[in-house]
């Protein structure tokens, strides 16, 4: 049992990682109410994390590699924790987006380093086990973050969801600091590498500046001043992010990314894959709990269960294939869970009307989740059994990094989409479409009936639940859309080649044939 304590430690961090991901969801109409939120502001709650995630990953994995995984993990969960105590007492949405900002910082030192632990500490059939149980560990995050976040918003309050993390960190740094090894990142006499500034600001820019143009596009128009002058900036700024990435590699110096990787088929369609795997997957999610509360008018904890077809199949496909999936070429697990998370989205799609209930959501969000389920641990695996040992921080925080921005991304994009076709079913009946889509993915929807003149309530009611139902498949057939893109791009690009017996980290022989690499 004692070899496994290392593996308890970082599914402790990976746990409240991933909770504060589908936590939020549910309290995000409370979070409107009570600090007076606008739509673009919601979107900011869960976007400043994802996109803090996705923008520093690359930096966590570079620094991990350069002063090593423990030391980068425990300091993360330290700053993750002392960041949701900020969150839990934040006065004001800005305050709150702010903190989560932080919160989303130290997370990517977490999740860039947490692949790489395992992958370090286990070898042979040691190290499927610990993925698989890595992944389910994921999967039961998800799983009780809706349910959770229900229960300690509608019994406590929403700052509840935050101040849980603080005494699950603190148990994981001690943990960590007690059974985890030190690791050595470089070896004796080998000059230390310098952090890649360049790459680390010109990428979190470039990320921020994109997702800032399409959450305000859909509030202000795609015309607007900022909006152009936003998508200028990110253009600017990946091109500078390219540019600084060349000069480093060929400075010999350690980059965050290594460009040259993208040029080759099989690492660019897992990054790609990945990017479309999270988009599809979750990118629609906050809408679907806005609408469970704000039009259905289920509580935090019902909202919360109606969430859970799609965790609790993610969690139980991933606990009983996580192993087995291992010993697969990673394109079929990834491929064909892009592809039944299409299907997942599509089944939404179709049972999406005016008069759907919560019960429309269970096949979608279960079929959904069994692709969630095959797709998540192997993503992460392939990506650091392609790089020398070295470099998996490199590897993890590239692989994690796309799928963060998927997410990021897919909640902006995702938005604009509703309100497109929120407004196309309010265009003849309010003297504002725009506003009241707008008003209606603020979860804002008994506000705008409240308003309409009593006799004119019942119709409102039904032109509320029209509208947000329009919206919503319009998100549903986008999300499939993605996911079927990305499946077609992993099945056609990432191919494998077998792993040459060789020496593992901790000298033994891998018996030949037993796994196989991604050909990158």
């Amino acid at each position: 049992m004692r070899k496994w304590w290392p593996l308890v430690a970082v599914s402790l961090g990976a746990f409240i990682l991933l909770v504060d991901v589908t936590i939020v969801n549910v309290a995000l109409p409370r979070m409107g109410d009570d600090l007076d939120a606008s739509f673009s502001s919601l979107q900011w709650v869960v976007d400043a994390y994802a996109l803090s995630l996705a923008a520093l990953l690359l930096a966590a994995g570079s620094l991990a590699d350069l002063f090593g995984h423990r030391r980068l993990y425990t300091a993360g969960l330290t700053v993750f924790a002392l960041a949701s105590l900020a969150c839990g007492l934040a006065p004001n949405a800005g305050a709150l987006v702010a903190a989560r900002a932080v919160q989303g910082a130290g997370g990517a030192a977490m999740f860039a380093t947490s692949a790489a632990l395992l992958g370090a500490t286990y070898q042979g059939r040691d190290r499927g086990t610990a993925f698989g149980i890595w992944g389910a560990v994921n999967g039961a995050a998800a799983a009780a973050g809706p349910i959770l976040g229900g229960v300690l918003t509608e019994h406590i309050g929403w700052q509840a969801i935050f101040l849980v993390n603080l005494p699950i960190a603190a148990a994981a740094v001690l943990l960590t600091l007690r059974v985890v090894r030190a690791d050595r990142p470089r070896a004796a006499g080998e000059r230390r590498g310098r952090v890649d500034v360049a790459g680390a600001v010109t990428f979190t820019l470039a990320a921020a500046a994109a997702t800032y143009g399409l959450i305000r596009g859909a509030e202000s128009g795609w015309t607007s001043g900022a909006v152009l002058a936003s998508f200028a900036v990110a253009a600017v700024a990946l091109v500078a992010f390219v540019l600084a990435e060349t000069r480093a590699g060929r400075r010999g110096e350690l980059p965050m990314l290594d460009l040259a990787l993208l040029r080759r088929p099989s690492f660019a369609g897992l990054m790609g894959g990945a990017l479309l795997f999270q988009g599809g997957a979750f990118g629609g999610l906050v809408l679907v709990s806005i609408w469970l509360q704000s039009v259905l008018g289920l509580g935090p904890v019902e909202s919360g269960l109606a969430l859970t077809p799609m965790a609790v199949v993610s969690f139980l496909v991933s606990a009983f294939a996580g192993r087995h999936t291992q010993r697969l070429t990673p394109r079929l697990p990834i491929g064909l869970g892009l592809m039944l998370v299409a299907v997942g989205m599509y089944l939404l799609y179709a049972t999406m009307s005016a008069d759907a209930g919560r019960s429309a959501l269970i096949a979608g969000l279960a079929v959904a989740g069994a692709g969630v389920g095959l797709a998540t641990p192997v993503l992460v695996s392939a990506a650091t059994g392609s790089v020398p040992p070295q470099r998996m921080g490199m590897a993890a925080g590239a692989v994690n990094t796309f799928r963060q921005l998927g997410t990021s991304l897919a909640i902006a994009v995702l938005g604009a989409v509703f309100a497109h076709g929120a407004r196309a079913e309010l265009s003849d009946a309010v003297p504002d479409p725009h506003g009241a889509a707008v008003a209606l993915g603020a979860g804002q929807a008994q506000r705008l009936v409240a308003a309409a003149p009593p006799e004119h309530r019942a119709a409102a009611e039904d032109l509320v639940h029209r509208a947000f139902a329009g919206g919503l498949q319009d998100v549903f057939l986008w999300s499939a859309a993605a996911a079927v893109a990305g499946g077609l791009l992993v099945l056609a690009l990432v191919r494998p080649t077998p792993r040459k017996p060789g020496p593992d980290a901790s000298g033994a022989a891998e018996p030949a044939g037993k796994k196989a690499a991604v050909k990158v």
